[in-house]
Formats: structure tokens, C-alpha cells, sequence
């Protein structure tokens, strides 16, 4: 039987038995992933398989079992590859089968060529996906992975990349200074004919960059949605149930590392024979499609995925799986100690908010808010807070958002600047000429928290890009969708992210609530005071505060006849006692906050007391709103 370090170091070699065994018969392929499904079953064996997100390129044995956390930026078209092939030893005739899957290059023996013509190949099909880092995953969450991996690796010798070995943050140094990337890059771009030497190859670099630099390429954009993104992209190549995945999709897969230098060599030939006028129809990409579609592997690894599974969630301190028997025992024993946890994180969060616990008691409702169903084209669950009343230009804001950021596992902080507005691309868009969707600011994961600073718009010109962004920021708020440009025709994707606008006054954009921060208290130095409350919740507090938000998103949530019929005719009374200011959006909105508020008491049922509590806070907010009104003599 393998031991452990076969199956994490030497897959293809576990893939290579099975299909000896199975011939090609189809079984061969199924047996893989069921041998690997049970091993990562063992023992935490999840956390030995080391991970492109913790570890850098260089540290990972070619070919080895790997694993990703990651988004799906984009899916190229479907690729054909040999599924089965033979080789045929030109002196003795002998026939011999292998598999292709799992592999970007068909292997063959040294006395042995691949039969092209043979009755035995067999073609089949798989899909690319082209997978970023997860945008704006919080630092906590990478820590709490890394410290949970208990994979074992070292610089590995077998692989000698293009480019020298460096991190991630080098990685983003190459794309900041492109100068450096393509004295490294040019090195593959010699006149190799099958028989150039890998060292040659490395000794040339700098003369081959010599030659080419009048027609060098740009350096490669890897297409991270948020500016200031680390780690790797990559090409996941997916051979089954590949229509179950999705633009914007969390994943993680597990498969097989492939980085071999020789897709680099192969991929600048073609980009060299492509350029030559001899045979226009020899390759139809552009080189720009090219460059997008096959980087070199050094910087874009590839995955040839063996199991890959849509993630709930992105929290390491919850369960991947909450439907699991051991998972629903972790859940009930939580819920135990929800109730003071509650208090504790109100508190917490009202003196995060100056004192203003009526604010903190909104914020802990919007944090645990999601997009629950859709009726026709209507998000149901959104719940966009507009926090008015905010300090003018003030760090306030920025602390706020670092502290949500400590609290939930993915979040962005979007200034809303006239610069920022007028320049930054948030709406992806598809180049055809590369062939790709380009990303925006705008594609991010479900249930990433999207904090809108609105205390840094000055006045100001917007232009037509500006008046776009903005346009999408309504759109992502009203309807939890982005309009993706595909130059010919606009596709909606549904997206659903929790979105707290800061502001001054009332809000520009749309939003669900609105709450006008009353501060109790004005600290002197609010960098000290905003510092000295996160030191001083314990980290194990801080864990369970990160458990909270995330564990109650997921709950189901239901209303009994009993309480509709009651909630109905509360509302009828409502009406008839205000008809004025009591609206349809009233009772939509006091429906959303009984919701939360149930859940945050952990209650999946609405209660005549949660019902009343709702209540008495809408009443509440909207009588400050509406002493703050009377106060400016406009509306905020």
C-alpha cells in the first residue's frame, strides 16, 4: 500500500498504478478520484497537502499534490487533450499505453515515439479556469490557515524555474519595475530547435533581451481584481463537473502541480512561428491570447485538478461543511455561549463607534446579513447600511474598516474619491483580443464586505467613467449585481456582498438604512484609542466575535404562520395610526432587522419579542434622523 509520501509527492505515480491496472478502460479515471477522496479523509490529511496560497512556488515539488484556495476570475474556452496515447519504440516495435490526464506535456520513454495514428488514443476534453487569491482575504484568515498546515516542504532542487527563486512580494516588485521581469522572461526566447542546452538558454538571457527588446512584450498583468493583491494565479485545469463552477466562485481544489519550464520554451516558439508570414492559418490566437493563455508556468503554475470543491465559506476557525454530524455538534455546543458572546461584540463595537451602541447594534445586524433568496430580480437579505454622521476627512473611517476587517474573512475599503471614481476600473470587461475577461474592483467573492468611504469625495468634475462607477456601486447595493461590458452587450452576474457606506451627510448612493452616528465619547488621540481597543480583546475573544459573523450567515431562518398573521395586522395597526410615514419599505425593513436581530440571539424562527424589539429600534433610528434634520434644517 503507498505510504503518505506517494501519494503527496508522487500522484501521477498513484495514477500511473491505477490506470496499469484498469487499462483504459473508463473505470481508471473514477478509481483516482475516489483512492484520493478517501486519503484526504485521514487524520487532518487535508492539512499535510501544502498550499500555493502559504507557500511560496519554489518550495513545491514538481508534480507533487497541492491544493488552492481560490476565486474564479474567468474560464477560457474548453481544451482537447490525449486522454490515452501510445508510444512505439521505432527498433523493437514495442507498444506501450499511457495516460495524458493530469498533464500538459505527453511523456514518452527515450527509444520510444508517440503514434499519432494509433487505434488506441483517445481525445477527451477538459476546462481552464483561470483562479486569482481569493480579493480582500483578511490577514487573520491566511495566518490561521498557515499555522493550521502541517505540510513539510523545502526549496526544491528538481525545479529550476526561468527567473531567479523569489516571493510573492518580489513577484509584485517584477510587476511594479516590468525592466526586471523581462530581462528575466527573455531568457526563454532563444532560437531553440529541440537541441539547445537549459544552461546556454540561462547564459544568453541578457543578449536575447537585447535582440528582442524593440518587440519585448509588456510585462504580464495578473489580472488581480483589488490593487495591492499578493500571491499566485492559476491556470486550474478541471477534467470533471466542470459546468458546476462559475465566474466569482470560491473554490478549493486539490491536484497536481505542473510548472515545467518546457511550457514556457513551447509557448514562446509558438508566439515566434505565429509572428512569421509564411502560414497565417498555422495558429489563429494572437499573440496577446497567447501570452494570457499560456504564461509562462513560473509565474502562472498550473493545477491539474483531481477534487475540487465549492467553499460555503472562507473562515478557518468554522467547519468547511456545516451540513457534517461532527460539524452540527460543533454548531449546537456554540450556540450554547451566543448570548453573552452577543453582549460581549455589542460592546466591542459601541466602543469602536464612540459609544453609540444604537450604531453598534446596526453594524452587528448588517455583518451578519446575506443575500438569503431572490424573488424575480429582488435580492431578498440585503441589508446596506449607510453610517452618516461620520467625522469629515477624519482616520475615523479607515479605523473602522480595519477593525471590520479583523472581524470577517474578506473585506475592501473603497475611497470614493473624484480620482478614484474618474480612474479606477471597477467593472470587468472582456478584451478580445486576449481573449479574457479583464477584472474590476467590483469582482469580488460572495460575502466580501465592501465598506464605501464617502468622507473623502471633495467637489469635483466626474466624467464618463466616473458617472459608470458610480452607476455600478447603485446597481451592486439595489439589485446585489454587477453588469459585466462585453463591449457588444451587457451580462449580469448576481453577486452578493455586504456593503456599510460611510459618509457625512446623507449618503449619494443608495441604501437599505440609514443610521446617523451620535458619538458619546470624542477620544483625544483616536490612532490610540482605536489601537488600544483592539490589544485589548483577548485573541481568543476576537476568534469567537470572527465565529459569530460568520456561523450566523449561514443559519437557516423561517416565520410561522402564527407570526405572520400577528406582523400583519401590527402593521395594519401601524398604518392606520401614522398613514403618513409608515410604507411598504417600512414593514420590508423591520422584517430584516427582526430577521438579524433573531439570528444574533441565535432564534431561526421570528418571536412576538424579537418582533417588538425590531420595533422599538427602527422607532429609535428614525427618531434621531429625525432630530438631526430639525437640527440642520435639510435632510441628512
Amino acid at each position: 500500500m503507498p505510504c503518505v509520501a506517494d501519494w503527496l509527492n508522487s500522484p501521477l505515480s498513484i495514477v500511473q498504478g491505477i490506470f496499469a491496472q484498469n487499462g483504459p478502460s473508463p473505470d481508471w479515471e473514477k478509481k483516482v478520484t475516489e483512492y484520493f477522496t478517501e486519503k484526504l479523509k485521514e487524520n487532518n490529511a487535508t492539512n499535510w497537502v501544502p498550499s500555493l496560497n502559504d507557500v511560496p512556488l519554489h518550495y513545491l515539488k514538481p508534480n507533487s499534490l497541492v491544493k488552492f484556495r481560490c476565486m474564479v476570475q474567468d474560464m477560457f474556452d474548453p481544451e482537447f487533450y490525449m486522454g490515452v496515447y501510445e508510444t512505439i519504440d521505432p527498433n523493437t516495435k514495442t507498444r506501450v499505453l499511457h495516460f495524458g490526464k493530469y498533464r500538459d506535456v505527453a511523456e514518452c520513454g527515450p527509444q520510444q515515439e508517440i503514434d499519432l495514428n494509433s487505434s488506441q488514443t483517445v481525445t477527451l476534453e477538459r476546462q481552464t479556469f483561470y483562479c486569482v487569491p481569493v480579493p480582500g482575504e483578511s490577514a487573520w484568515v491566511k495566518e490561521a490557515y498557515i499555522s493550521a498546515s502541517q505540510a513539510r516542504v523545502s526549496p526544491s532542487t528538481s525545479y529550476t524555474p526561468s527567473r531567479h527563486k523569489r516571493s510573492y512580494e518580489e513577484d509584485e516588485d517584477m510587476e511594479l519595475h516590468p525592466s526586471k521581469q523581462k530581462e528575466q522572461h527573455m531568457g526563454n526566447i532563444g532560437d531553440i530547435h529541440g537541441c539547445g542546452e537549459p544552461k546556454r538558454l540561462e547564459t544568453e538571457a541578457s543578449a536575447g533581451h537585447q535582440l528582442i527588446s524593440p518587440n519585448c512584450s509588456p510585462p504580464l498583468d495578473l489580472n488581480f481584481p483589488l490593487p495591492g493583491e499578493k500571491g499566485p494565479a492559476c491556470l486550474v485545469k478541471v477534467y470533471e463537473r466542470w459546468d458546476s463552477f462559475k465566474v466569482n466562485d470560491t473554490l478549493e481544489v486539490y491536484g497536481i502541480l505542473s510548472v515545467d519550464p518546457v511550457l514556457s520554451i513551447v509557448n514562446n516558439e509558438e508566439r515566434e512561428n505565429s509572428s512569421s508570414p509564411l502560414d497565417p492559418m498555422e495558429c489563429m490566437d494572437t499573440v496577446e491570447e497567447q501570452r494570457v493563455h499560456s504564461p509562462p508556468a513560473s509565474l502562472v503554475p498550473r493545477i491539474h485538478v483531481i477534487l475540487a470543491q465549492k467553499l460555503q465559506h472562507i473562515n478557518p476557525l468554522l467547519p468547511a461543511c456545516l451540513n457534517e454530524e461532527e460539524s452540527k455538534s460543533f454548531v449546537s455546543s456554540f450556540m450554547m455561549e451566543l448570548s453573552p458572546l452577543r453582549a460581549e461584540l455589542l460592546g466591542f463595537l459601541t466602543h469602536a463607534l464612540l459609544g453609540d451602541s444604537l450604531a453598534a447594534e446596526y453594524l452587528i445586524l448588517h455583518l451578519i446579513s446575506t443575500v438569503y433568496a431572490r424573488r424575480d430580480v429582488l435580492p431578498l437579505g440585503k441589508f446596506t447600511v449607510n453610517l452618516s454622521g461620520c467625522p469629515r476627512n477624519s482616520i475615523f473611517t479607515e479605523h473602522i474598516y480595519r477593525i471590520i476587517q479583523q472581524l470577517v474573512p474578506a473585506a475592501y475599503r473603497l475611497q470614493m474619491t473624484i480620482e478614484n471614481m474618474n480612474h479606477s476600473r471597477f467593472i470587468p470587461h472582456k478584451d478580445y483580443t486576449a481573449n479574457r475577461l479583464v477584472s474590476g474592483v467590483l469582482q469580488l467573492a460572495s460575502n466580501t464586505s465592501l465598506v464605501i468611504d464617502e468622507t473623502l469625495l471633495e467637489q469635483g468634475q466626474l466624467d464618463t467613467t466616473g458617472v459608470h462607477n458610480v452607476t455600478a456601486l447603485g446597481n451592486l447595493i439595489t439589485w446585489q449585481k454587477v453588469d459585466y461590458d462585453f463591449s457588444y452587450h451587457q451580462m449580469e452576474f448576481p453577486c452578493n456582498i455586504n456593503i456599510l457606506i460611510t459618509s457625512e451627510g446623507r449618503s449619494l448612493l443608495p441604501s437599505d438604512c440609514q443610521v446617523h452616528l451620535q458619538p458619546q465619547i470624542i477620544p483625544p488621540n483616536m490612532e490610540e484609542y482605536m489601537n488600544s481597543l483592539l490589544t485589548a480583546v483577548l485573541p481568543s475573544m476576537l476568534n469567537k466575535f470572527r465565529i459569530f459573523l460568520s456561523l450566523l450567515r449561514l443559519l437557516d431562518y423561517s416565520i410561522s404562520d402564527e407570526v405572520t398573521k400577528a406582523v400583519e395586522e401590527d402593521f395594519v395597526e401601524m398604518r392606520k395610526n401614522d398613514p403618513e410615514s409608515i410604507t411598504a419599505d417600512d414593514l420590508h425593513r423591520t422584517l430584516l432587522v427582526a430577521r438579524f436581530l433573531s439570528l444574533s440571539a441565535g432564534q431561526t424562527t421570528l418571536s412576538r419579542e424579537r418582533w417588538l424589539r425590531a420595533k422599538q429600534l427602527e422607532a429609535l433610528r428614525k427618531a434621531r434622523l429625525q432630530q438631526q434634520k430639525c437640527v440642520n434644517g435639510n435632510e441628512l
